[in-house]
């Protein structure tokens, strides 16, 4: 294994410096050896050691995992934050009421008292990055089966991460690179008190909504504010009034001189995943399944949303994080498949492929080490498509749309313990609920969901095949004459979990009967019995697919030994590295690499809910104030591109110049690169960032939050 894990090494530093410079999410331990010598032609003026240290504080210390999904950066000596207005529109989205939409309207605290708290919020640092694949592998050994092999590398990955945390207060975990060809170990710190400070409002936060969602030219201020909070002994707490705040180990400069084209960029943060190395049949599986039920599926989902949206301020506010996540998917899938189409990957791969195979049957040693690869991972995708398409369906129709049926679902453990009669966990389930209560029925409105419903079950009934029904179908057939209104309406009228009235006289008197009667939680457990069988079915499909990825993909590293062969993402930190640079996506047409504030005002439409923008906003660029952050020929900056490899997950990461300064906030692919996941396209990539001058005036000169730039390093 450590002759594999050194063929690795040797082929990527070998084929670095051929490489693109704009493609490829690298591995901070790794930047000495494959980049720092590409990065320093370019313009980076920092060493390896800066950006990346075990023994002294360093760029990647002022990184950070923001909450589930994104990435964050730390700017001041007093734990400011910032990111993304859509990674923090949850938090935003949880303070707003009618009363106080600050959705709609923005927020700023003007004193650190006015911060405000978000239970469930935390924030992870990096604390060290460590190669242990010669450990796990070493577990491992050709014979073994698939289940065999995960358990045994599982096994030893958890013996791994328990050693690094020994006696501390630290969270590891071990995880996958190449497939499962080589595994690293990560130590994190978390921290758990992380207060909203601001938030401009949603028609500078998400201008352009989904129809400038994806797309360039942008003109969209997605930032907002937070600021991490320590106990008073610098050790990460739960909220108390007590904590104070966070002494970043490091922290950011904020720079605001000009910007020029082919400045260099380098973008650090939590890219999410990719699939670069996937085959011709994982591509034409994600085009007619993943793709192409994602599109259907959520298509009514959305429209359903936001027609009660639409008529109801309070709807509006509850389901706006739910719309924002659903749609950014939604319109991704449409933008990949049609890229896919009009780039034609599949055939690409599948011309690679077959340049592979004759290499690979050339040679006895190599036949008999990669020659199933590309057969396993394509009996495993024709053969699953079925049970595969069903899967998802059952996912986004019954987890992702019908929120009653979901949330039943989740008393399983209490039915479990009313069953065995143990008082003790039965009390603590129900305490638990109802902390929690909030969390869904804050969000939840009982008439938007019914209708729901009625329209998920019928489509699913429509599309997928009765053999993979849940059993629930075969009592509207007989009970209900196949009327689906007519079963819905009696589930939600019966249901005990649709109101908290409801829910909380059960909690007072918890009966094993009444969860077991109860229509929602009986058609949830249909679902997840359903889902539990298809799961089973599954199982030796994807044993197959991932053991064909695995050895597909050591195959390849050693027939293209001119190609860098980077890993593929998996929401561990990466440092990505390009320039400012425009692009020509189409036949004469030419994009410019920055917006201006000119241009927002361009796209306004009053009274447009996504288009609409502050009567200020208008009147501060008529009279042109700008203060410190316009240009040096007197544009207001917005938005730039540059070339840097980002996927989901990087939304805010902090998009850095060659002194290590922050220039802006990465938030957005463009259109014509929706296959990047699947397939770089160096000409028409382009990462879509906030530009920092735009998100200090609005912080400054807009909202009027000035005193929070005096804690930041600001450089001129």
């Amino acid at each position: 294994m450590r002759k594999l894990l050194s063929i690795i090494v040797t082929l990527v530093i070998f084929s670095a410096t051929q490489a693109r410079a704009d493609e490829g999410m690298w591995l901070l331990p790794l930047i000495e050896k494959l980049n720092i010598g590409t990065m320093t032609e370019m313009g980076l003026k920092l060493s390896a050691e800066d950006i990346y240290s075990l023994n002294n504080a360093s760029l990647k210390d002022a990184v950070v995992i923001f909450g589930g999904g994104c990435t964050g950066e730390i700017v001041s000596p007093e734990g400011l934050l910032l990111t993304n207005h859509h990674c923090g529109y949850r938090q935003i989205q949880s303070h707003s009421t009618v009363e106080h939409d600050y959705l709609n309207e923005g927020f700023w605290a003007m004193s650190k008292d006015e911060e405000l708290p978000n239970p469930g919020l935390s924030v992870t640092f990096l604390v060290r990055i460590e190669d242990v694949s010669a450990r796990v592998l070493g577990k491992t050994n050709p014979g073994m089966t698939e289940a065999e092999r995960r358990d045994a590398v599982s096994d030893e990955g958890s013996a791994i991460a328990a050693e690094a945390t020994k006696n501390t207060h630290y969270r590891a975990m071990v995880r996958p690179f190449y497939s499962g060809n080589q595994y690293f170990l990560l130590v994190y710190e978390i921290y758990s008190d992380v207060r909203l400070v601001g938030t401009p409002p949603n028609s500078i936060g998400k201008f352009g909504h989904d129809t400038d969602n994806w797309m360039w030219p942008r003109h969209t201020g997605d930032f907002s504010v937070f600021r991490v909070y320590m106990s008073p002994d610098g050790k990460p707490a739960q909220y108390s009034k007590d904590n104070v705040p966070l002494k970043p180990k490091r922290y950011l400069p904020v720079s605001i001189k000009d910007l020029q084209k082919d400045d260099f960029t380098m973008v650090m943060g939590y890219p999410g995943g990719t699939t670069r190395y996937m085959t011709s049949y994982e591509v034409d599986e994600a085009m007619k399944i993943t793709n192409a039920n994602r599109i259907k599926i959520r298509s009514i989902r959305q429209d359903i949303w936001m027609k009660d949206m639409m008529a109801d301020p309070k709807v509006n506010i509850q389901y706006a994080s739910k719309y924002s996540g659903s749609s950014n998917s939604w319109k991704f899938s449409i933008g990949q498949n049609e890229g896919l189409t009009r780039l034609r990957t599949a055939e690409k791969k599948a011309a690679f492929e077959a340049d592979f195979m004759k290499w690979v049957n050339a040679d006895a040693g190599r036949k008999e080490k990669y020659g199933n690869a590309l057969s396993l991972i394509e009996h495993a995708v024709k053969n699953r498509a079925e049970k595969q398409n069903a899967m998802q369906y059952l996912t986004e129709v019954f987890r992702g749309s019908t929120e009653l049926i979901n949330f039943a679902g989740q008393m399983t453990l209490l039915e479990e313990t009313l069953a065995a009669k143990d008082a003790v966990k039965t009390n603590i389930l129900i305490e638990r609920l109802r902390r929690n209560l909030d969390n869904f029925y804050g969000d939840y409105n009982y008439p938007t969901d019914r209708t729901m419903t009625k329209a998920m079950i019928r489509l699913y009934m429509d599309d997928i095949d009765p053999v993979y029904w849940p059993d629930f179908y075969s009592l509207i057939d007989k009970k209900y004459k196949g009327n689906v209104d007519a079963f819905v309406e009696e589930m939600f009228s019966r249901s005990i979990f649709t109101t908290t009235e409801k829910l909380n006289a059960f909690l007072d008197k918890p009966s094993l009967r009444l969860i077991e009667k109860d229509p929602a939680y009986l058609v949830a457990r249909s679902v997840n019995k359903m889902r539990l069988a298809l799961q089973k079915d599954l199982e030796g499909y994807n044993a197959d697919l991932s053991k064909g990825q695995r050895t597909y993909l050591a195959g390849v590293m050693e027939f293209v030994p001119d190609k860098t062969q980077y890993p593929d993402a998996n929401f561990t930190m990466r440092m990505t590295y390009g320039k400012v640079l425009d692009y020509f996506p189409y036949d004469a047409v030419h994009y410019n690499w920055y917006t201006t504030l000119d241009g927002v005002v361009q796209k306004y439409k009053p009274g447009d809910y996504e288009f609409d923008l502050p009567r200020r906003l208008i009147d501060l660029n008529s009279r042109k104030e700008y203060g410190r952050y316009a240009a040096a020929d007197g544009h207001m900056p917005v938005c730039f591109i540059t070339d840097n490899d980002i996927t989901g997950g990087n939304s805010g990461s902090p998009v850095i110049n060659g002194e290590g300064e922050l220039i802006g906030l990465a938030f957005d692919g463009n259109w014509e690169a929706m296959t990047g996941d699947i397939a770089f396209e160096p000409d028409l990539q382009r990462c879509i960032c906030v530009d920092i001058r735009y998100v200090l005036w609005v912080m400054d000169v807009y909202s009027g939050a000035g005193y929070l730039l005096e804690e930041m390093d600001i450089r001129q």
